[in-house]
């Protein structure tokens, strides 16, 4: 038997993780797993709760995506109560959400994911984070960094009431108006967010890809899959993170399915592994044939690379010009490189930039009337927006008296879940060969890379419905054998 490797804890990313790169006798990788040992039971603890309160009460689970979590739940409410928001109520929603991309996708790119290629996958770990980077770009490039997150985060609090648990949504609508004075504020951040998403891509650019070396490790082979992809597409089939139907196109690229909110649970399923508290996702009309990709596979993505596969462009101009480039480079679609996520997401950055430029400057945007009362009887609720880290799903059933009896959320780290578990172990096993090479700490951070470019959030993917999840403990002798195994019942 050969050794274990282990990874505890692995960095820079939401949530906890554990990684296990299990090698053989000659130091070869039979696999590795990427384990989430971490629970939250927010699904079974919102039973018995108003459904008023979803909103509040899910963007809890997480602290980084709280907006995401409070938009789905408004969504899901106006569904429940079968009422449709005023024009401006859904357009500030709208510009909040792209606020909110904006800023997070900053957050990723420049803290989580970034250190990995401005300072290099194995420089050492004191140097691979933010003040890392810093030193390669320059204190100005963090100022203006910070600056542009504080002006977008104000922009939350505006018309959220706060940025970290906004409290703005409601069935029907949104609680303020935006004002002449809020409209001016918005407009005038909405164009520095424009060049920032520039300046943002230049960077990309000059330390990234012009850097042979990096643009090798993003096209190898260990960091590839072809699998199915899924994202949320207005009705010219462009990005849309806000609203649209779902659509998902196979590992040619070609259109699979497009359905609303409330068809989901007749395209994913879920399945239970004994070594991870996390579900893995798969397409249900393809089934689960286990961690492979393929058509026959109903292994799918989510979030910036799968969003730019399933659409057929982006809905701004200048997110258009970049993902022409983009598909250029990488040899047009579908791009099946995890790694160029990060590419994809700063794309992305840019429309969500450019869309609250446009937005800002509606004049619908300052109507007054911003919300319709529910009348409705309530009964069954479907919300779904993009996170930046992809697809999220919340589905209540309530009683008549609009008390929550059943929730669900299929949160975009779950949807991901087995796509990552895929990328982890191809990455370890193309990365650390039979014998050859040490195995050192920039040798693991590179199998790291592998989780990280799907900025996972184990805080909002780690449920269970309906309570228990399928657990199994393996005893190992002294040298490495299983003695007993022990499964819950």
């Amino acid at each position: 038997m050969g050794r274990k490797i282990t990874i505890n804890p692995i960095t820079r990313l939401e949530g906890h993780g554990i990684i296990d790169v299990f090698l053989n006798k000659d130091d070869g990788v039979d696999r590795a797993y990427f384990r989430v040992p971490e629970l939250r039971g927010f699904e079974k603890f919102t039973e018995g709760r108003l459904a008023e309160e979803m909103p509040q009460i899910t963007q809890r689970i997480c602290g980084v995506c709280p907006t995401a979590h409070h938009m789905a739940a408004t969504k899901a409410l106006d569904y429940l109560y079968q009422v449709e928001p005023p024009a401006a109520a859904k357009k500030i929603r709208e510009f909040i959400y792209n606020v909110f991309m904006v800023e997070d996708h900053a957050l990723h790119f420049f803290f989580l994911g970034g250190p990995d290629f401005v300072v290099g996958p194995k420089a050492p770990k004191s140097e691979r984070n933010i003040l890392g980077v810093l030193k390669i770009v320059g204190m100005e490039v963090g100022k203006k960094v910070i600056n542009m997150r504080r002006e977008l985060r104000e922009l939350i609090t505006m018309m959220g009431g706060k940025v970290i648990h906004p409290v703005c949504g409601l069935p029907g609508g949104v609680s303020k108006a935006m004002t002449d004075a809020e409209q001016r504020q918005a407009v005038a951040v909405a164009d520095r967010a424009v060049e920032f998403a520039e300046f943002s891509m230049g960077i990309l650019d000059d330390v990234i890809l012009k850097n042979k070396e990096y643009v090798d490790i993003i096209t190898s082979d260990a960091y590839t899959h072809k699998t199915y992809y899924m994202g949320l597409v207005d009705k010219n089939n462009k990005v849309n993170f806000y609203d649209g139907m779902l659509r998902v196109v196979d590992p040619d690229g070609k259109e699979f399915a497009k359905f609303p909110a409330d068809r989901y649970l007749d395209y994913v399923a879920e399945h239970v592994e004994p070594w991870s508290f996390i579900k893995f996702c798969y397409l249900k009309p393809v089934g689960w044939k286990g961690f492979v990709g393929g058509k026959d596979s109903g292994v799918y993505a989510v979030a910036p690379l799968a969003r730019l596969n399933a659409a057929e462009g982006m809905a701004t101009p200048k997110a258009q010009a970049a993902y022409e480039k983009y598909l250029e480079v990488l040899g047009g679609k579908p791009v099946h490189f995890t790694l160029a996520t990060h590419w994809a997401r700063l794309i992305e950055l840019m429309q969500a930039a450019e869309s609250i430029a446009l937005l800002a400057r509606d004049p619908e945007i300052v109507a007054p009337h911003v919300r319709e009362l529910p009348s409705t009887t309530p009964k069954e609720g479907f919300g779904v927006v993009e996170a930046p880290r992809g697809t999220l799903f919340h589905h209540y059933q309530t009683d008549d008296q609009g008390v929550i009896t059943k929730a669900n959320l299929i949160v975009a780290t779950q949807n991901n879940a087995a796509r990552i578990a895929m990328s982890v172990d191809k990455a370890a096993k193309g990365l650390i060969k039979n014998g050859k090479g040490k195995i050192d700490e920039g040798l693991l951070n590179m199998v790291e890379m592998a989780f990280r470019a799907y900025d996972p959030c184990h805080g909002c993917a780690c449920h269970s419905l309906p309570g228990e999840i399928a657990l199994k403990a393996l005893i190992h002798d002294a040298t490495g054998e299983v003695i007993e195994e022990i499964m819950r019942p």
